[in-house]
């Protein structure tokens, strides 16, 4: 058996931000990891790190998100220098395209309502068709506008989790990897959690195995109702830079390759791909950007979100067993700031950030009933 300070269960960016924030404020920390046939949902990343629409309904959400993107220059300064992997981040702003007016109608009387509902902390352009193709000037005459927010970019987000493994561990943090938590024993004064492999002994547990969470949570009186929501991705081969501002539906990564995705299905634990729905996703790209009708794809993959049944994150600690914690989202990249900030500091005993005191499982009892 060996002892820690706190194990993470989970080793994806979610995980592994948590574990690099609390090795980095000198915790003896050991992450759990299920291994590479796990349904990842760091492995089909889109990339961005995202604030426009979110927290449509949740305002304090909407509030976490824009700390987040504000602190995420930071963030990658400190990846670079302390493991030497930059992890692409640009923050030029980005673009939600529209296609038709209602649909631009429809998203700018949105993101007013939330600017409202945040008195007004909440920064959005709404850009006329001649304006979009200002920006970029390979936009497709279907466009007819797009929503611009200055805080929105995107990373790579394979660097992104290298950087994090490679410098949790420079801090002293453990890897475990292939090992499957089959049992988490709440003890007095902490907990012991079983493996085939071996027993780990820890004061807290913080649990952050995507859709693994809905096993795992009740062992430690905790909940986490998540289910998959399937994304599919294209790439193509590499083009002339050209698209400087990230999109919703397309990107062009430092490597000049584009990704074009967001679909969303509920398919159970299916992360195939689908002619019907990269097709779909194909013809979207190629009305914003027609310069891609003869564009090469070289690769398709599907991937699992993690979603709870409002879409939002799971925050909670558990009362029955002080010391375990769940976190859960469907946003890893973008929240990674203050996952290993802000969310560290209130697992090691500050007090829970205001924004998410209302991210609890119960709130679905509520709405259930």
């Amino acid at each position: 058996m060996t002892s820690f300070d706190t194990l993470v269960i989970g080793g994806g960016v979610v995980g592994m931000s948590l574990a690099y924030g609390l090795a980095r404020a000198g915790e003896r920390v050991a992450l759990l990891d299920q291994g590479d046939d796990a349904l990842r949902a760091a492995r089909g990343n889109f990339g961005l790190v995202w604030v426009q629409g979110k927290g449509l309904g949740r305002p304090p959400y909407a509030r976490w998100t824009m700390q987040a993107a504000r602190q995420w220059p930071t963030l990658a300064t400190e990846l670079l220098e302390g493991t030497g992997v930059d992890v692409e981040l640009s923050q030029p702003g980005g673009l939600s395209m529209c296609l038709s007016d209602a649909e631009l109608a429809e998203r700018a009387a949105q993101l007013a309502q939330l600017r409202a509902d945040l008195g007004g902390d909440y920064a959005f352009d709404i850009l006329d068709a001649g304006a979009v193709r200002a920006l970029i000037p390979e936009t497709g005459p279907d466009v007819v506008g797009a929503v611009w927010c200055p805080l929105d970019g995107h990373v790579n987000p394979l660097r992104v989790l290298r950087a994090f493994v490679q410098g949790f561990e420079q801090l002293r943090g453990v890897l475990v990897p292939g090992v499957t938590v089959q049992q988490i024993e709440a003890r007095a004064g902490g907990f012991i959690v079983n493996t085939p492999q071996a027993r780990f002994d820890a004061q807290r547990v913080v649990l952050a195995a995507g859709l693994g969470n809905r096993t795992l949570a009740p062992m430690v009186g905790l909940s986490a109702p998540v289910s998959p929501n399937r994304g599919q991705i294209l790439v193509t081969e590499r083009l002339r830079p050209f698209l400087k501002h990230p999109t919703l539906y397309v990107r062009q990564t430092g490597e000049g390759i584009l990704q074009l995705g967001d679909s969303k299905e509920d398919v159970g634990l299916d992360d195939h791909t689908t002619l019907t729905q990269l097709s779909m996703i194909a013809a979207r790209a190629l009305r914003c950007f027609p310069l891609l009708e003869a564009v090469n794809i070289v690769r398709t993959w599907g991937a699992l979100r993690v979603m709870s049944p409002d879409g939002f994150p799971i925050y909670q600690a558990s009362e029955q067993c002080p010391g375990a914690f769940v976190v859960t989202c469907h946003s890893g990249i973008t929240l990674a700031a203050q996952h290993a900030g802000a969310l560290v500091d209130w697992i090691r005993g500050a007090p829970q950030p205001r924004d998410i005191m209302d991210f609890h499982a119960e709130r679905f009892d509520v709405q259930a009933a």
